[in-house]
């Protein structure tokens, strides 16, 4: 049997290409049972580039006998105008609001990338939540903790140190990460590092069915990965964030963007840049 034909996706950027690949999953993933081929090409920011895109799309067109999707963020409206001419459905995030907005707002948009430069406090807030991020993962220093925007605590392997990273390189948010650790979940007090930072506690939790598997990967046939170890610290694990009256959410069936946005919102932060 035939396997299905795979739908070309081209993401194109004048920049990193994330915006555009953010937009595009979006949209494709209201089409259940499609395969897509996906390719992302960032930095498209001269004429040179946009005409060997356009040659590759044609190309793409002509070999699957199928219109190529093409979800574009590219600012400049000349190197937009290239891509256009491709054999591909064009569908561009400036094309669809940015005519909009400059009718709303009453005046012409720049129309060009912002540079690095331009961005530098937005770059520099990023750069030094994600610094505190790593310098403040698993524990490892309490050391200008009184910094933290929140502290996320929770069994090892529950998903803190992405969630941290996450939430510093989109948002800004100085995140630290605590494991309890065994001892910490024989005691009914909070553990002593965190103690004096309760208001900025968040917990994390995780079905132990799926700990077992993340850590049977990490360390197979061990007494960390075996499944009562994993029933024992999660349901301890839950009782201290019930009894501290902490809030927390369950990791299991969440994404690192869902569950950013889920910590966000119950502990009132807010974007730094």
């Amino acid at each position: 049997m035939n396997s299905p034909i795979r739908r070309p996706a081209f993401f194109v950027s004048d920049r990193t290409g994330i915006t555009s690949e953010n937009m595009g999953d979006a949209l494709l993933e209201q089409f259940n049972g499609l395969k897509f081929k996906r390719a992302t090409y960032p930095f498209v920011d001269t004429p040179d580039k946009a005409r060997a895109l356009v040659q590759i799309i044609n190309r793409t067109a002509e070999e699957h006998e199928v219109r190529p999707l093409v979800f574009s963020s590219i600012v400049n409206d000349e190197i937009r105008t290239i891509v256009k001419t491709s054999a591909g459905l064009h569908l561009s995030f400036f094309d669809a609001f940015l005519g909009q907005l400059e009718d709303e707002l009453g005046m012409r948009a720049r129309h060009s990338v912002v540079s690095r430069a331009q961005n530098t406090e937005r770059y520099d807030a990023r750069m030094e939540a994600v610094n505190f991020a790593l310098n403040h993962d698993d524990g490892v220093s309490d050391k200008n903790l009184e910094e933290a925007d929140v502290i996320l605590m929770g069994v090892s392997r529950s998903g803190k140190t992405p969630t941290c990273l996450y939430l510093a390189l989109q948002y800004g948010i100085r995140a630290a990460n605590y494991p309890l650790t065994p001892e910490d979940l024989d005691s009914t007090d909070l553990p002593r590092m965190v103690k004096n930072h309760k208001h900025k506690l968040f917990g994390l939790t995780i079905e132990a069915e799926r700990l077992h598997d993340i850590r049977q990967e990490r360390r197979p046939d061990s007494r960390y990965a075996a499944l009562a170890t994993c029933r024992s610290e999660v349901a301890d694990a839950q009782a201290m964030f019930r009894r501290h009256n902490l809030p927390f959410t369950n990791t299991t069936h969440k994404s690192v963007e869902e569950l950013a946005v889920s910590i966000i919102q119950a502990c009132h932060l807010k974007r730094r840049f």
